[in-house]
């Protein structure tokens, strides 16, 4: 019997010093490989052991290094499948079911392109006919790292069906939808994604540490975890108290301050959580605070003050006076006696004792449908579902953070894109800007750093395609400026880069939803470039975009590209909008605008006799702009000058 344990004993040693074969967790069953292209195979094996890799008529003999990594290539092959992948190594073997050859593409980005089918228009027709559709998608987990990963935590390649599709990219679903019906093969997806981060967190590190202008900034960024906390730690205090000392205030001291006490503090909005408010990853307790504006007669009269649906515990003073202390349940309607409030300015204070319960995910702040945010008088209601709000944490509580993209920067390309390379794919889709609109003038050095940063691991000048920025906010005009209108430019600069294309979608957005629910005809523009640029088949087009304006005669006269066919205004009324003329002392007019010669316009203005710089849809939220070429793609948003933004100066840091 002794005999016999130790011999258990030393077989599971040894069990234990041998590394089980293993691959990438990107191959598994289902997955598409790219037709037309060599097909890299890795993974991991006892070390020096030989590796046997079987596919479609192909056997690949390798031996794994002194570390235990192997790789296979297979040879180019054509479409078709399904097929069966068997690696072996000693008496450990792999199989793969029901792979495929055709098509594949990564979807990158931030929301917009992590936006599942279940929740944009046509999903339940697009969940219907699924079956039918030859897509297969692989989801990256979401993961950030300081190093670059071996791996990526987990994943599986699905079939379109009616049970998956609700999770698959929106934007993806729609252009591999086009691809396979085009051409007639198996779509493979690699749905890589993560909302809200910004295009530094995409780019190795290595890249931004070479780069002329973010190389100072990239060599001060924390390499440990504790570094990360510090740096937020000094970021928080600097955005929330800027060069003066942080104070630490209590809310009784707080509420007795008047409504102007709280001008200099950061601007905030209801509802909204704090993450989306410059406060990302902090985690504590924080003051609001609203001013309320009435006149006498509203001080003897009784009131009703709703916070909607948040749930949290809390503090809220009016005037100075303490009118609720603890847990606050959704659709909660406080009832305020005569005498509340006074004539003139009223400090509303809230202090968040705790996130929102329900939904955890929401964090602090103020969470209502809007139009159930509100204080009511029996005449008239007050909204306050505004960003007339002012916001502040609680300092002198206990707070921490919460490690996530944008803390730093490369840390999602270490662990959602690093551990791909090198995936054998057609191309890249990519959907992402709305995060980089503060330092909109810098994207067009690291927007195209990224692109050139993937090309060079994966050692191929893949096909780039990605989706200017839609429309989303305000309606302001070009003598204010447009962070959006910036990004959306550094983002058509980038059409310089070799093989590269952009999708326009200005016309497809809403400007009080960031998240566009239209997002076939995303897909369905993306596919076409690809169709183009990609697969050279004859028939399709895209948006016309700024060539050139010739400034004589008393107004501008703009040509486009892809315009060949002739330009056409989108609506009932049939002219040209979304125009602005300058002359020489850069203040801009809204102007008028014909289409001349079928597809050029004409653009002027009697306040500007002698203009010397146009624009179009130069606003967050251009949906006045209604030029489109024939074929029914709009007009490229653009600026004729190169006069200085208000991005400009603006950089990571």
């Amino acid at each position: 019997m002794k005999k016999l344990f130790v011999m258990l004993f030393l077989s599971a040693a040894a069990l234990q010093g041998r590394a089980q074969l293993s691959a990438a967790k990107i191959f598994g069953d289902h997955m598409v490989l790219q037709r037309n292209q060599d097909i890299p195979v890795w993974g991991w094996a006892e070390k020096n052991k030989k590796v046997t890799l079987s596919f479609n008529g192909q056997a690949i003999t390798v031996k794994a290094d002194e570390t235990g990594n192997w790789k296979a290539v297979l040879k180019p092959m054509t479409e078709g499948g399904p097929f069966e992948m068997v690696i072996t190594s000693d008496k450990d073997k792999m199989v793969f079911h029901d792979v495929m050859l055709g098509e594949v593409w990564i979807c990158s980005g931030q929301s917009n392109m992590e936006l599942q089918l279940k929740n944009v228009l046509g999903y339940k027709f697009e969940q219907a006919n699924s079956a039918q559709q030859p897509i297969r998608q692989f989801s990256v987990p979401h993961k950030i790292s300081l190093e670059p990963e071996k791996d990526i935590s987990g994943g599986a390649w699905l079939k379109a069906d009616t049970g998956t599709v609700g999770d698959f990219s929106a934007v993806g679903y729609y252009f591999a939808k086009q691809l396979a019906k085009q051409l007639h093969v198996t779509i493979g997806l690699i749905y890589t994604n993560w909302g809200g981060t910004m295009v530094e967190d995409w780019i190795s590190q290595d890249a931004l540490l070479k780069s002329p202008e973010l190389g100072a900034a990239a060599s001060a960024l924390p390499t440990t975890w504790d570094g990360v906390s510090a740096r937020l730690d000094k970021h928080l205090k600097s955005y929330s108290y800027g060069k003066n000392p942080v104070v630490d205030y209590t809310a009784d001291q707080l509420a007795t301050q008047p409504a102007s006490f709280f001008n200099d503090w950061p601007k905030g909005n209801a509802p909204g959580p704090w993450e989306w408010m410059g406060f990302y990853s902090y985690r504590g307790a924080g003051f609001m605070q609203r001013t309320v504006k009435l006149d006498s007669s509203y001080t003897k009269r009784s009131s009703v003050l709703s916070l909607g649906l948040t749930d949290a515990d809390l503090v809220m003073y009016i005037n100075g006076k303490l009118v609720k202390n603890g847990a606050f349940s959704g659709n909660y309607q406080l009832d305020l006696p005569a005498g509340t409030w006074k004539p003139g300015e009223n400090s509303l204070l809230i202090e968040l004792l705790s996130k929102q319960k329900n939904p955890a995910w929401y964090g602090t702040g103020i969470n209502s449908a809007g139009n159930d945010l509100y204080i009511r008088f029996a005449d008239t209601s007050i909204n306050l579902a505004d960003n007339n709000w002012r916001a502040m944490p609680d300092f002198a509580k206990p707070y921490h953070f919460d490690y996530l993209p944008n803390n730093t920067a490369y840390m999602l390309y270490n662990s959602m894109v690093s551990p791909l390379i090198p995936y054998a794919m057609a191309g890249v889709i990519w959907y992402q800007g709305e995060s980089n609109t503060s330092t909109a003038y810098q994207y067009r050095t690291t927007f195209p750093l990224l692109i050139a940063d993937w090309r060079s691991r994966w050692k191929k000048d893949f096909p780039f395609l990605f989706v200017q920025i839609s429309s989303f906010g305000g309606f302001q005009d070009s003598n204010v400026g447009s962070s959006w209108a910036e990004l959306r430019e550094a983002q058509a600069m980038t059409l310089q880069l070799p093989n590269t294309g952009m999708a326009v979608t200005t016309d497809i957005g809403d400007p009080v939803n960031i998240h566009p629910r239209d997002k076939a005809d995303v897909g369905i523009r993306l596919a076409d470039k690809a169709f183009t640029m990609t697969y050279h088949l004859p028939g399709f087009t895209e948006s016309p975009l700024f060539k050139s304006a010739d400034f004589s005669g008393g107004y501008a006269t703009v040509t486009f590209t892809n315009a060949d066919h002739g330009l056409m205004a989108k609506d009932k009324y049939g002219y040209p909008k979304g125009f602005e003329l300058a002359g020489a002392d850069h203040k801009f007019y809204f102007a008028q605008a014909s289409i001349v010669d079928g597809n050029k316009v004409k653009v002027w203005c009697s306040q500007v006799p002698q203009p010397v710089a146009v624009r179009y849809a130069w606003t967050d939220a251009p949906i006045d702009a209604n030029l489109f070429n024939v074929e029914g793609f709009p007009i490229g948003p653009f600026r004729s000058d190169n006069w200085k933004g208000i991005t400009e100066g603006k950089k990571f840091e």
